[in-house]
């Protein structure tokens, strides 16, 4: 057992002794990394941003200016029936006049109107929270009796989570197509190393060492190297994070805000470890699979 450990840890250092070699291969894999985990990142703050922002989702139906008390209540009734429907708020003319003086600084102007223009109007605040659900329950209320106009409020910010997804997706094709590439990286790098020690596999087969045996440390030099990478990537991340964060405190404050950008969570840290390393790991394997298999003994 303290033979196969000696063994092991001997054929890793002289992996690692070529230094530069090792540390650009390292950088190459974190930055690869770096690129969907920063994506990510910056998609995981853009929602935040979007939840803050658009609140709860209201759809606001204006009703005919020739609406009678009956048509109101008549509105009221298929609204709270509507299972797509948490609550109805309605909101007289009269009130939204005087909503109006106060908040638009021009009550003498609005004073002086002979009569009120603004129309009675329901508040809608509806069950679904999908953009599409949003937009269907708009279009059916808008066709109900009475009601002239149904303008669904923060439309902009599921406007803003459709491109969110659009941009998680692209996020998903640009970490499948980087981690083939990383895989080819290990995979490249444990043949040159199979080949380099060719004579030293050949001499251990002969004394009986076993396939396991062998494959043993290039498979764990795949996966430190994947280990490795990573920790780069979570590094690259965080201080391009901090630098934002830096330069975000000036613009925040134009807008009285304190957003900043969060980073990696512990659990996305985690899984970003653990997937660089099974990806060292994979190319490794599939490297030694693929090449061991030739060197025999002569």
């Amino acid at each position: 057992m303290r033979h196969a450990f000696d063994q092991n840890v001997g054929v890793l250092r002289r992996m690692f002794a070529s230094k530069l070699s090792g540390v650009f291969n390292i950088l190459v894999i974190g930055i690869a990394l770096s690129l969907p985990a920063g994506m990510y990142v910056l998609l995981q703050n853009a929602q935040g941003l979007v939840d803050q922002f658009s609140g709860t989702p209201q759809i606001s139906l204006f009703m005919s200016r020739d609406a009678k008390a009956a048509d109101v209540d008549a509105l009221r009734k298929q609204l709270e029936q509507q299972p797509e429907i948490e609550r109805v708020q309605f909101v007289p003319r009269a009130q939204a006049l005087e909503q109006l003086k106060k908040s638009s600084g021009l009550s003498d102007v609005i004073g002086g109107l002979s009569q009120n223009p603004l129309p009675d109007a329901f508040i809608v605040y509806p069950r679904p929270n999908q953009a599409e659900a949003l937009d269907r329950l708009r279009t059916e209320l808008a066709k109900l009796p009475k009601v002239e106009q149904a303008q669904l409020d923060s439309a902009w910010a599921y406007k803003l989570e459709a491109l969110l997804k659009f941009g998680r997706m692209l996020v998903l094709i640009l970490a499948s197509l980087l981690s083939l590439a990383l895989v080819a990286i290990t995979f490249n790098t444990i043949r040159l190393q199979i080949l380099t020690q060719r004579e030293e596999i050949e001499v251990s087969k002969l004394i009986g060492a076993t396939n396991a045996f062998i494959r043993r440390p290039f498979l764990y030099f795949g996966a430190i190297q994947g280990l490795l990478g990573g920790i780069t990537a979570w590094l690259i991340i965080s201080v391009s994070l901090m630098l934002l964060n830096h330069q975000l405190v000036g613009l925040a404050e134009l807008y009285a805000s304190q957003f900043a950008l969060h980073p990696l969570s512990l659990g996305d840290s985690l899984t970003l470890l653990f997937f660089s390393m099974y990806l060292g790991w994979l190319g490794a394997w599939l490297s030694v699979a693929r090449h061991l298999s030739q060197i025999e003994p002569r």
